[in-house]
Order: C-alpha cells, then sequence, then structure tokens
C-alpha cells in the first residue's frame, strides 16, 4: 500500500519543491446495526407453547426450543436470535401476534446488539 501511495505522488512545477499527492479515497459502508430478539418468562404461558414458539417462528429443532424454553423459564429471558431490525422488528410483531391470538401473556422484545 506504501508502494501505491509513492507512485501516486506527483512533483508540481513550483519552484519551491513542493510535493503533490493524489489520495483515492473509498467510502466506507457501514454494516447495519443488529439486533438480539428476546424471549421474556412469566408465569401463565405453558412452556410447551414456548416450544412451539421458538421451532415455528426461529426455526429451532425440538431439542433446541426445549433447551432454549428453559432458559427463558430459569433466567426470565433468552435470545432467540440476533438480526437486522427490519427481520427482529417482524419476528417480535409475529411472536406476540400468535400468543395474542392463543390468549397467552408470552412477551417478545427486540434490543440493539
Amino acid at each position: 500500500m506504501l508502494a501505491d501511495f509513492y507512485m501516486m505522488a506527483d512533483k508540481t512545477d513550483d519552484d519551491d519543491g513542493d510535493v503533490g499527492v493524489v489520495l483515492e479515497t473509498t467510502p466506507k459502508t457501514k454494516r447495519p446495526p443488529l439486533y438480539k430478539v428476546l424471549i421474556l418468562n412469566d408465569d401463565f404461558t405453558p412452556m410447551e407453547f414456548v416450544v412451539m414458539v421458538l421451532e415455528r417462528f426461529f426455526g429451532m429443532t425440538s431439542a433446541q426450543s426445549y433447551e432454549l424454553m428453559l432458559i427463558v423459564h430459569k433466567k426470565g429471558v433468552a435470545v432467540v436470535g440476533v438480526y437486522s431490525h427490519e427481520i427482529a422488528e417482524t419476528k417480535v410483531a409475529q411472536v406476540m401476534d400468535y400468543a395474542q391470538r392463543h390468549q397467552h401473556p408470552l412477551q417478545c422484545t427486540m434490543e440493539k446488539e
């Protein structure tokens, strides 16, 4: 990279001997922030329903869903996935809608990673 820098150096025709440098800049694109989707524990939603939600909306196997449901049950909250803002928002809305339609108080939220 230094070789490129020196190759781009160009002497000016001025008498003062200054050296002009041509720099090519490439715009740096920043990755969009990611968001964690969280499932919160409550005392009313059946464990089987939480397992079903994890399988249905997060593509987990039965074993993965059961293990994560136990983490939610014991710790009160668990991260179930990390997504772009739009996908995280959609997952939260789907889970909340599904829980509400089945009359369960299950809570699902998202927060910036």
